[in-house]
């Protein structure tokens, strides 16, 4: 369970108050993958990141029961001095799984060679990616957060990446935020609409979209979308 009571968020910003929440209560079950619908610079990744515990409410509060992934393209869990290995096996211990399974299979799946011995600082962002989803791949999550367009590298690798990642999903929850339907539609049954500081959920992706289409026409929304 992922549980939103009473949050608000916002960030100043040349003199500006961007609201990203206001007061919004809503929480994400697991067993049915959600889909956020949000226009680029809305606060997609602030909502998720706020999801993850990666970043704080202003108030309110956001309770969480069960394992819930980093998002997907994040890179920040990473240490940049220690090696590739190194961090493995230390997100390993935090997360109580056996330091040489996960090692034997992360350096499997990121393919990164003998770099694995390297400081993670000496390698290239999409290396960086690569060895980060290896690691979110080799530990059992309740649910998976993603942010739209995150990469785990190359075409060929991206493809492997889909394949894992849709295995993952066979028993765990997506949350996923994105600017586009179709993105939405290869994953998610239930979706959800960010506008205004207020999360508006719904039970399929059809009723979502069209509050979106609507919210594009900056006509003033029926009340019937009240949360």
């Amino acid at each position: 369970m992922i549980k939103f009571e009473n949050v608000s968020k916002s960030f100043w910003s040349n003199g500006h108050q961007k609201v990203i929440l206001h007061n919004a209560s809503f929480r994400v079950d697991v067993g049915k993958n959600l889909g956020i619908l949000a226009p680029n610079g809305t606060g997609k990744s602030t909502l998720v990141n706020m999801m993850a515990g990666l970043e704080k409410p202003d108030h309110g509060r956001i309770r969480r029961r069960g394992r819930i992934s980093w998002p997907v393209g994040y890179n920040g869990g990473v240490v940049r001095t220690m090696s590739g290995a190194e961090n493995i096996r230390y997100i390993a211990r935090l997360y109580d799984r056996d330091q040489f399974e996960t090692l034997a299979f992360c350096m499997d799946f990121a393919e990164l060679g003998h770099y694995i011995d390297m400081p993670v600082q000496t390698y290239s962002s999409g290396m960086r990616s690569r060895l980060v989803f290896a690691i979110l791949m080799a530990i059992d999550f309740d649910y998976y957060l993603v942010d739209e367009g995150a990469s785990a590298g190359d075409k060929d690798f991206n493809e492997k990446a889909a394949h894992m990642f849709r295995e993952r999903l066979e028993y765990s929850t997506l949350v996923m935020v994105s600017h586009s339907p179709e993105t939405l539609k290869q994953y998610c049954e239930q979706a959800a609409v960010l506008l205004d500081g207020k999360l508006y959920m719904f039970e399929t992706l059809e009723e979502a979209k069209a509050l979106y289409a609507v919210s594009y026409t900056h006509l003033t929304l029926p009340t019937i979308y009240s949360v």
